[in-house]
C-alpha cells in the first residue's frame, strides 16, 4: 500500500487560484451574509479565507442550509449516493434560488 503525502490541500493550485487583483480581497457582503433552514446553496470556494473551508470534493455542489453551528452553517450535500453533513463558513456559500 501506498501512504498518500499531503494534506487536504494537495493537488490544487487551480481550484484556489485567483486573478492577481483579486488577491486578500474578501467580500465583506458575503462575509455577513445569513442563510435560513431549507434555502438552497451552492459552495463555492473563496481561498482568500482559509475558515471554515469546504474539502475540495465539495467545491461546485449544491446543498441545503440544516442549521448554523457557531459561525459556520451544516450544509446536506449528496456525494454520489450517500449524503453527508458539511461545515462552511458563509463566505464560501453562495444562495441559489
Amino acid at each position: 500500500m501506498v501512504k498518500r503525502i499531503g494534506t487536504a490541500r494537495r493537488k490544487t493550485r487551480g481550484i484556489f487560484s485567483l486573478k492577481h487583483r483579486l488577491k486578500s480581497k474578501i467580500s465583506i457582503r458575503a462575509f455577513l451574509q445569513k442563510f435560513n433552514e431549507g434555502d438552497k446553496v451552492l459552495i463555492s470556494v473563496s481561498p482568500n479565507y482559509h475558515s471554515g473551508m469546504p474539502y475540495r470534493r465539495f467545491i461546485g455542489k449544491s446543498g441545503v442550509i440544516l442549521g448554523k453551528q457557531g459561525s459556520v452553517y451544516k450544509v446536506k450535500v449528496k456525494d454520489f449516493n450517500k449524503e453527508k453533513i458539511v461545515l462552511v463558513h458563509p463566505v464560501h456559500l453562495k444562495k441559489v434560488e
